[in-house]
């Protein structure tokens, strides 16, 4: 029941709470989670259904370099893997680029002309970088040159994140796409198209140029409905359609948990630990007393999204997982092919089923139009691209999610900083975890190891590993004396019982 105390609470039932539920669980600990949607676990890797057709909110990939996360896939979900080949376009000024860049055919695409000012302009970038890197713009310019920059990047970029990219941070390059470089991609590129190079990509690579990936056959909610079902199996509670309302730490140092559900009635949870992923801004909003660092925390922003998914008469429209949109003559900005990521999402072998992704802030024309006028937008674009003819459209759905991407402008690094030393110096048994709930934007694997590693903390009753050195690549330094056992191996070994001095009282 909710009103009996547990040892732990969880705000938020995506990959990183689930996960931490998971394990929680397993190590014999007491567990409630609070889940705002009333329906779907997994946050935005979830799956949503529609008539029989199902759909990523985006597209996730299973991959990681952490053996640990695979194990615990695979633990979750034993049998329901398949085995995917990527492959995914860039679509500019109306014609197809491979990505990975292939190189005779990004030459022949974009003339000798064009081609000759990118290397020009890459060759320029190398000599004279750069000194004083502070943006977006300036980071990737450094990298590939103005040339490519306008071509491959600041168009997409910008219709992502809404604001230039001249007023963006550059840690959000350098976290995404840092392990790219372009003589990297067009030598693979040249050599793939000389046969020289057929090793296959086994994900030890770069991550971008990965040739395939594990799937769940059902999508990634097949995931988290099954963490979902484990969590319940241990005997704990998740409580659905129920959002954080306050979260307030008494003398003894146990936390009280109140959420309500959605025809606000209240419960209220009594917890050693709270783990949150719950966005940073949300979360200092509902601390009691009030953060000093609110100011800061109100000041972190977030970017939203919406997936208008179509249903449509062909057995399919292109061999695509998904497609990147750098045109500005429309306003989507990826389309997913849901049967390249798993034929079982389309239940027809006729219709082929898109998702159609516009990037938005909540409240404004986008996110504000209604379902049909955006199945309509969405059917005119697809036309514009030649991607279908609109007349073959037999349906369509609307999914918004709000706070999809925490936003990286020249502020938020300070802002969260300055809430999380807060956080950790007044509250040590309070623990951010995942894409929002640490304001990064992590994959759902990098996710799920601050969670991983969260529980360990939670078992030491101490922060001796330090989630915040989880990044983009999976490079995790443990904080510990020089010459003990370090790296993700060390972090992520096997979740010991939980002590009796840290069962609920």
């Amino acid at each position: 029941m909710p009103n009996t105390p547990v040892d732990v609470a969880i705000i938020g039932a995506g990959p990183a709470g689930l996960t931490a539920a998971y394990l929680l669980g397993k190590a014999g600990y007491s567990v409630t989670v609070i889940e705002k949607d009333p329906v779907y676990v997994g946050g935005i890797s979830r799956t949503v259904e529609h008539h029989g057709f199902r759909f990523d909110i985006g597209g996730h990939r299973f991959f990681s370099k952490s053996q640990a996360v695979v194990d615990l896939w695979n633990e979750i979900l034993p049998d329901d893997f398949i085995e995917r080949p990527r492959m995914s376009r860039i679509y500019y000024e109306g014609k197809f680029y491979s990505y990975p860049l292939r190189a005779f055919e990004a030459l022949g695409n974009l003339g000798i002309w064009r081609s000759t000012l990118c290397m020009a302009s890459y060759a320029k970038a190398k000599l004279r970088p750069k000194a004083n890197v502070r943006s977006f713009e300036d980071w990737v310019i450094n990298q590939f040159g103005r040339t490519l920059y306008s071509i491959f990047f600041k168009t997409y970029t910008e219709k992502v994140w809404g604001m230039p990219c001249d007023t963006m941070s550059a840690d959000w390059a350098a976290q995404r796409i840092k392990g790219l470089s372009l003589g990297g991609a067009v030598l693979d590129g040249l050599k793939r198209s000389l046969g020289l190079n057929k090793r296959p990509n086994d994900g030890m690579q770069t991550k971008t140029l990965l040739e395939s990936f594990r799937y769940p056959r059902l999508g990634p909610g097949m995931m988290w409905d099954a963490a979902r079902d484990k969590v319940l199996g241990h005997g704990d509670t998740i409580l659905m359609g129920h959002a954080l309302k306050q979260l307030a730490e008494d003398a003894s140092g146990r936390w009280r948990v109140t959420a309500t559900d959605r025809e606000g009635k209240s419960v209220t949870i009594n917890a050693g630990h709270v783990i949150s992923s719950a966005p940073m801004r949300e979360l200092a909003g509902r601390l009691h007393p009030l953060p000093t660092t609110l100011p800061q925390a109100s000041a972190l922003r977030y970017r939203d999204f919406l997936t208008v998914a179509l249903m449509i008469k062909s057995p399919d429209l292109f061999p695509d997982n998904w497609i990147y949109i750098h045109d500005s003559k429309v306003k989507v900005g990826r389309v997913q092919n849901f049967r390249s990521w798993s034929p079982e999402m389309v239940p027809d072998p006729d219709i082929a089923c898109v998702g159609l992704e516009y990037f938005c802030f909540e409240g404004d024309g986008l996110w504000a139009s209604s379902d049909d006028d955006l199945i309509a937008l969405a059917t005119r674009e697809m036309a514009i691209l030649g991607l279908c003819d609109p007349a073959h459209v037999t349906g369509g759905a609307v999914v918004r999610q709000e706070k999809a991407y925490p936003v990286y402008d020249e502020d938020y690094r300070d802002n969260v900083d300055a809430l999380r030393e807060e956080i950790e110096t007044r509250h040590p048994t309070l623990h951010c975890v995942g894409r929002n709930g640490m304001h990064r934007y992590n994959n759902q694997d990098h996710a799920m190891m601050t969670a991983m590693l969260t529980v360990r903390n939670i078992q030491a009753g101490a922060r001796v590993h330090d989630i915040w050195s989880v990044n983009e690549d999976a490079e995790y330094h443990e904080a510990g004396n020089e010459g003990e056992q370090t790296g993700i191996a060390a972090a992520l070994g096997s979740v010991r019982a939980v002590p009796e001095r840290l069962k609920a009282a």
